[in-house]
């Protein structure tokens, strides 16, 4: 008896790393897939970004005189934050993006 304890418990042990790993993973490649398609608004206008995602929810303006445009969605409670720098000349140059997989 105490051995098939001890057989379901490593078991359970097992199962529960394998998914963990798994949802890891998914996580990863859904990240990985945010990264790309938020990487082709690089060197597009600023006019182009607020055609498809519309007004930002923020701006922030920092000291190099550029700006930042925020978009926040929530999907199953979790915010999820899309940052896209905007230059002087109104060019993207850059992005980040928190809980969006």
């Amino acid at each position: 008896m105490k051995n098939i304890f001890n057989f379901l418990f490593i078991l359970f042990i097992f199962l529960f790393l394998i998914s963990c790993q798994t949802v890891s993973k998914r996580i990863d490649k859904n990240v990985e897939k945010e990264e790309k398609e938020l990487s082709k608004w690089l060197n597009q206008p600023e006019s182009e970004l607020k055609i498809v995602f519309g007004s930002p929810d923020k701006i922030e303006f920092t000291d190099q005189g550029t700006r930042n445009y925020i978009y926040i969605t929530e999907k199953l409670k979790i915010k999820c934050e899309r940052k896209f720098e905007i230059n002087p000349k109104n060019m993207i140059v850059g992005f980040s993006s928190k809980n969006c997989f």
